[in-house]
């Protein structure tokens, strides 16, 4: 067989996106041998992360272009049995769709995204997947989500959990103290959490549960380290960091290296995943494989994902944020057994398990004989985006 994959988001600090399909495409080359993938790329570099024996295809970072051009090219001199992208296939297309589709904030919460987003996402995702063969999602949740907002069988959504790859574990933490230490300058014990810088991921919220924390306990020595890339955003969390009292003890270290992710994970005295809504929340899995505790919201899936292996707070009411981190800061024996039970949790979870059931998917799609949805004409494209049909 001959599958397809839109990887433009390797290389590009996409972060979700990009770890679902490099995770994905490194694992379907150790279960399938047999057929032949085709890895379709936007940056310069992205080449370091798709499996030797894959072929590498160039399309334009531009969406407009990959979108409306590129794609088909190569789907029409590639002619494979199907085409897998995230969120948003091509305008034309000569070949059966899967479709991941990671969550439906732009529909549930339009609020996180800015006003020219949320109509453009919620034009090309509905025409994705209305005339995808197969939609693929991340959570029971985001399954309930999407099958709410689209009017598709449910038998159409597969969900297929994330994983923490497997770099993410244990290593020796005096090590990974040692070096964090060097690189952000402090030597003091440190509450983590991972996120772009915008309105969704709460870090507004979590500096003031901090700050609340070291108002009440002036003994503890903690500081507060924040890792994401830069958005529109950026401006108002550094605002709430500065006039929280404790900017000095508030850090930002914009997008890092996997390998410098690793060694903060096993640094940190424990992790905060503050977010309003998630589809699944890898983080939290990626906190637990490196043995730290997680606190995390309760909202969306993220008690799917924790199962009982987390401390579960309301991301919503700062008061509730700091009580968790309070239990876990101050009590060492509650902090070790929540590290024991996410150990167990992130266990449970393996990309190898996900890329099968993805290519199980593939196949079916491949062996079923469905053809590509008709395509979208001309007329129906316009600047910016596609015009509704009338």
């Amino acid at each position: 067989m001959r599958f397809a994959v839109d990887a433009h988001a390797i290389g590009r600090h996409l972060t979700g996106n990009e770890v679902y399909v490099r995770s994905l495409l490194r694992s379907f080359a150790e279960l399938d041998r047999e057929s032949d993938f085709f890895a379709y790329v936007s940056e310069s570099g992205a080449e370091q992360y798709i499996p030797e024996r894959f072929q590498i295809r160039h399309v334009a970072a531009n969406p407009y272009r990959r979108l409306g051009w590129d794609l088909a090219r190569n789907l029409r001199a590639d002619k494979p049995d199907l085409l897998h992208v995230q969120y948003t296939a091509p305008l034309f297309t000569s070949v059966p769709t899967v479709v991941t589709v990671h969550d439906v904030s732009f529909i549930e919460h339009p609020e996180y995204f800015k006003a020219t987003r949320r109509p453009q996402l919620r034009l090309t995702v509905a025409r994705s997947v209305q005339s995808a063969s197969k939609i693929i999602t991340v959570s029971d949740f985001s399954k309930a989500a999407i099958l709410r907002a689209y009017n598709i069988p449910a038998d159409k959504v597969h969900a297929i959990p994330n994983a923490a790859n497997a770099e993410f574990r244990p290593i020796g933490r005096e090590r990974a103290q040692r070096n964090v230490r060097e690189r952000l300058g402090f030597a003091a014990p440190f509450v983590f959490s991972v996120g772009d810088l915008q309105p969704r991921k709460n870090q507004i919220g979590l500096i003031a549960a901090f700050s609340r924390l070291m108002l009440e306990h002036p003994n503890l020595k903690h500081h507060l380290v924040l890792t994401g890339k830069e958005t529109w955003f950026t401006p108002k969390v550094h605002e709430a960091a500065l006039t929280s009292g404790f900017a000095a003890r508030i850090h930002f270290t914009g997008f890092v290296s996997d390998s410098e992710l690793l060694e903060l994970y096993n640094a940190c005295e424990c992790f905060v995943f503050p977010s309003f809504y998630e589809g699944f929340g890898l983080p939290i899995l990626e906190a637990m494989a490196c043995g730290r505790a997680v606190i995390c919201s309760n909202t969306s899936a993220m008690p799917e994902v924790a199962d009982g292996a987390g401390i579960l707070f309301d991301p919503r009411q700062v008061e509730d944020m700091t009580r968790a981190l309070r239990d876990v800061v101050l009590d060492a024996e509650l902090r070790a057994r929540m590290e024991r039970l996410g150990l167990q949790r992130a266990a449970g979870f393996t990309w190898q398990r996900s890329a099968q059931a993805t290519l199980d998917v593939y196949r079916e799609v491949a062996e079923s004989g469905l053809t590509a949805s008709p395509a979208i004409t001309p007329a129906e494209v316009g600047f910016g985006g596609l015009k509704r049909k009338k």
